[in-house]
């Protein structure tokens, strides 16, 4: 098996459930979510159309996913998302918005990347804040690394983009030297990028900004 599959894109944890993420998630996952398989997916067949193609990598709990989705109903989203209570906020934004643009697979990113996900079948990637594992002795098991980002290209069209948001300067730093020693791909910015507009602002990071923090977006694309 490829050594990625070391590298996680989450860690699990115990966290609370609310009454209508669980609802949600009971009723809506079999509508909306992808189960995992190893066969890999036919992704014009599962939204009825050619559009084009984007993953999101750790949804959350949907909120930007969705923001997204809604205003950019010409393109198709598929998240990855392992927590059961985000996992259910998400289904249950899709329910009330509508969204037939927008799926979703409870799964290790690794894993769907590497067993359900053609060569060449995405558009786009977002990975907005992954999990900085902020002390140095945990930095090995932060998502972005070598490997991960030759998988990624692997998925990806020519001219498709990989879009890397975070909050953690010293992160921002280690993605930008994976990306740019990644012969596949290609900087559209000096070094970090304006966020752009598609991308919205959370409310965690929103909060952030009025405290002084700064964040850092890291776009490619494939060559």
């Amino acid at each position: 098996m490829s050594s990625t599959r070391s590298i996680r894109s989450y860690v699990l944890r115990q966290g609370r459930i609310s009454n209508a993420q669980r609802n949600a998630y009971e009723t809506l996952l079999s509508k909306y979510g992808i189960p995992f398989s190893t066969n890999q997916l036919n992704l014009e067949e599962i939204f009825g159309r050619s559009t084009p193609k984007i993953l999101e990598i750790g949804s959350g709990m949907g909120e930007a996913t969705v923001t997204i989705a809604k205003q950019y109903p010409q393109k198709d989203y598929l998240a990855i998302e392992v927590h059961t209570p985000g996992v259910g906020s998400l289904l249950a934004q899709i329910n009330m918005f509508e969204l037939t643009n927008l799926r979703i697979i409870q799964h290790d990113a690794i894993e769907v990347l590497q067993q359900m996900l053609p060569l060449e079948s995405l558009d786009g990637v977002h990975i907005f804040f992954p999990d900085p594992w902020p002390k140095a002795r945990h930095h090995k098991r932060r998502l972005i690394q070598p490997v991960f980002a030759s998988l990624l290209c692997e998925r990806l069209k020519l001219g498709g983009y990989l879009h890397v948001a975070t909050d953690w300067k010293d992160y921002a730093e280690q993605i930008l030297s994976v990306l740019s020693n990644e012969d596949l791909l290609t900087n559209t910015a000096i070094d970090y990028a304006v966020r752009p507009q598609y991308r919205p602002l959370t409310k965690f990071e929103q909060r952030g900004l009025q405290m002084g923090h700064s964040v850092w977006d890291l776009i490619f694309t494939r060559k």
